[in-house]
């Protein structure tokens, strides 16, 4: 990797400047319909190195997080994270750390697809017990890769019959199956449609929809309830200095009532992982603050 001559100084100025713009900004109504409460901001393991690693937690805490998003890992069969011990020190390290697990993710789908592997198939029935098991909402689905919907209506038919074929067990255990794809809002939109399920929503990337040339920003007001989750990038640079406006998505947030998890998934990492991954934390944290505690 190119060395990049820059402080964290000078990169917080950015995330200053953005804080005014957003300040001004929220004079505005946002339609009147400004949410309450506040944000919580993650960060993917594999981004931080540690792919289903209890060790993830700790990283994440150290960088200044909240929490950390799951992978559950590869394998020809059973996934890693369907091992119950794993599951425990997972939990137990959360517990310990005072962190939190914010989602699963089932990126093996991008190798494997759920739309043509009887694996798939089986790796989100048992996906959703895990999730159930260890109490997290959400699982990411991935379709990229081998698994990529775009130009195979044949694929999306396979998947909107399995997840329908999923989707009550997943109601039943209070899971929500998110998924990311390259799809545009309206292709998304047609397949949960097609599901019928409260239980398959979006999983929503930033920079996915950007760098497939969609206006996210009205992408995510066209979307609304349907979001389950975001994913925070920018193919281009460290947060703020890239083409992601953050402000931006802030705003159609508010639009939607959407108040959760900023999962982080870092892909320029100019001062090394760590210290990239705090200062994009301490920028989006001056735009998506937690929620405030009552005293």
């Amino acid at each position: 990797m190119e060395h990049v001559n820059i402080t964290r100084r000078g990169l917080m100025a950015g995330a200053a400047r953005a804080a005014a713009a957003l300040t001004l900004a929220s004079c505005a109504p946002f339609g009147q319909r400004k949410a309450a409460g506040g944000f919580k901001i993650g960060v993917c393991d594999w981004t931080i190195g540690k792919t289903t690693n209890p060790a993830s937690l700790e990283v994440a805490k150290r960088i200044g997080l909240d929490g950390v998003q799951v992978d559950f890992g590869r394998a020809e069969d059973n996934l890693p994270l369907f091992d119950a011990d794993l599951q425990k020190r997972f939990l137990d390290e959360a517990q310990k750390q005072q962190m939190e697990i914010a989602s699963l993710a089932m990126g093996v789908l991008n190798n494997i697809p759920y739309k043509s592997d009887p694996r798939a198939d089986r790796w989100v029935r048992e996906g959703i017990d895990v999730a159930h098991a260890m109490g997290v909402k959400v699982i990411l689905l991935a379709f990229f890769g081998e698994g990529d919907l775009q130009k195979d209506p044949q694929g999306v038919d396979v998947v909107v019959k399995r997840l329908r074929r999923v989707a009550a067990q997943a109601e039943q255990a209070g899971v929500t199956l998110g998924i990311e794809s390259w799809l545009s809002a309206s292709q998304h939109i047609d397949i949960v449609n097609r599901i019928e399920s409260p239980a398959v929503r979006v999983y929503y990337d930033v920079a996915n929809s950007h760098k497939m040339g969609y206006d996210i920003y009205q992408e995510i007001r066209t979307l609304g309830k349907l979001i389950c989750e975001f994913h925070a990038k920018d193919y281009d640079d460290l947060y703020g200095k890239g083409s992601i406006d953050f402000p931006r998505v802030r705003s159609a947030m508010d639009d939607i009532g959407y108040r959760g998890w900023l999962v982080m998934e870092g892909t320029k990492m100019p001062l090394g992982v760590e210290e990239s991954c705090r200062y994009d934390a301490e920028y989006l944290r001056t735009i998506f603050p937690p929620e405030r505690r009552r005293a």
